[in-house]
C-alpha cells in the first residue's frame, strides 16, 4: 500500500507542488515504511537533544563543574543539541519526502548551519586535545596557562570563525540557492573540487593531523606517567591527581575516536576527488553517520564520567531546585 498522493497530468509519479509545471517529482513510500522513518526521526533528534540537554544543564549549574574542560564540552554539547534540534529535523524531512518544502531561503541558511555546527564540532575537539595536552604534559603550568576565562574567549573565537570561514564556502549557494536545482522543491548544495578541497584539509584532515599529533604526545606521556604511579604506591595524594587526568586524557581520547569513525565517511567524495553535492546517492548515509555522532557524545560522557552520572540524577529528581544545589554534585 501507498499514501495516495495527487499525480501529475500524465498519470506520472505524484509532484512534490501540484499547482506548478516545473515541480520536481515525489518518490512514493509505503505509508508504514513512511511512519517508521518518522518515528526513527523523531526519536533520534529528541534523544540527542535530551541528553545534551543534561551536559549543558549539568555544566552550567553545577559549580563544580565549572572547569576549563568542561566548558570545552559545554561548547561540544551545545553545538550537538542544535544538531538534533534544527539539523536533524529538517535533514530528516528531506529525504523522508525527498521533496524540499521548506523554500528558498531555508535552504540556502539550513545547510550553513549544518556546516557551522560541523566545524564548531571539530573545532572544539581540537580545543579539548590541546587542553589534555598541556594537563599531561605540563601539568605544572597549566592552571596558569589554561584559565577558564582564557578558555571561554577560544570558544567565542571557534564559534565566530566557524560562522566566517563557512560563509565564505557556501557564498555562492547562499545567495543563489536555486542555481543547481533542476526543478521546483529540490534543494542541492554544491561545492566544487577546488573548494571541496581546500575545506579537506581546512575543516578536517588539518585538524584530524594536529589531534593526532598531541595525543600521540599525550600517549607517551600517559604510559610514562603510569609507570611513576606504580612505582610510588606509598604516595596516595599525587598518584590520585594523576590518575585522574590520565582517566581523562583517556576519555576524551575515545571521544575523539569515535567523532573521527563518524566524520570520515561524510568526506568521503573529497578523498575520492569528487565534486561535493547533495544530490549524491550515498550523501543521505554519509550524513546521517556523521549527525549521529551528537547523540553519541553525551553516551560516552555518561559511560566514562561519574560526575554525569550524579548531575543526571539530581537533575531527574528535581534536586536542583533546591537551594545551595549548585554545590550538591560534590557536598564539602
Amino acid at each position: 500500500m501507498h499514501r495516495s498522493s495527487p499525480m501529475d497530468s500524465s498519470g506520472g509519479p505524484p509532484l512534490c507542488f501540484p499547482n506548478l509545471n516545473s515541480s520536481c517529482r515525489r518518490l512514493l513510500r509505503p505509508t508504514s515504511q513512511t511512519v517508521v522513518l518518522y518515528t526513527l526521526l523523531a526519536s533520534i533528534s529528541l534523544l540527542t537533544v535530551v541528553l545534551n540537554l543534561l551536559v549543558v544543564i549539568s555544566i552550567s549549574h553545577f559549580r563544580q563543574l565549572n572547569t576549563s574542560t568542561n566548558t570545552l564540552l559545554l561548547s561540544l554539547a551545545v553545538s550537538d543539541l542544535l544538531v538534533g534540534l534544527l539539523v536533524m529535523p529538517i535533514e530528516g524531512l528531506y529525504y523522508i519526502e525527498t521533496c524540499w518544502l521548506l523554500g528558498r531561503l531555508m535552504c540556502a541558511l539550513s545547510p550553513y548551519l549544518s556546516y557551522c555546527l560541523i566545524s564548531v564540532s571539530l573545532g572544539s575537539m581540537v580545543l579539548i586535545s590541546v587542553d589534555r595536552y598541556i594537563a599531561i604534559c605540563d601539568p605544572l603550568l597549566y592552571s596558569s596557562k589554561i584559565t577558564v576565562n582564557r578558555v571561554k574567549l577560544s570558544v567565542c573565537v571557534c564559534w565566530a570563525c566557524s560562522l566566517l570561514y563557512n560563509g565564505c564556502i557556501l557564498m555562492e549557494h547562499i545567495g543563489w540557492p536555486d542555481r543547481f536545482s533542476s526543478c521546483h522543491g529540490e534543494c542541492v548544495v554544491f561545492i566544487s573540487r577546488a573548494l571541496g578541497t581546500i575545506d579537506l584539509f581546512f575543516s578536517f584532515l588539518g585538524p584530524c593531523a594536529l589531534m593526532f599529533v598531541l595525543y600521540m604526545r599525550v600517549f607517551v606521556v600517559a604510559v610514562s606517567q603510569v609507570r611513576i604511579i606504580r612505582s610510588q604506591a606509598a604516595v596516595r595524594a599525587a598518584p590520585a591527581a594523576k590518575k585522574s587526568e590520565l582517566k581523562a586524557a583517556r576519555t576524551l581520547g575515545i571521544l575523539i575516536a569515535v567523532f573521527l569513525m563518524c566524520f570520515c565517511p561524510y568526506y568521503y567524495p573529497s578523498f575520492a576527488g569528487d565534486d561535493t553535492s547533495m544530490s549524491l546517492p550515498y550523501y543521505a548515509l554519509f550524513s546521517w553517520i556523521m549527525l549521529t555522532n551528537s547523540c553519541v557524545n553525551p553516551v560516552i560522557y555518561a559511560l566514562f564520567y561519574p560526575w554525569f552520572r550524579r548531575a543526571i540524577r539530581l537533575i531527574v529528581t528535581l534536586r536542583i531546585l533546591q537551594p545551595h544545589s549548585r554545590d550538591a554534585l560534590y557536598p564539602p
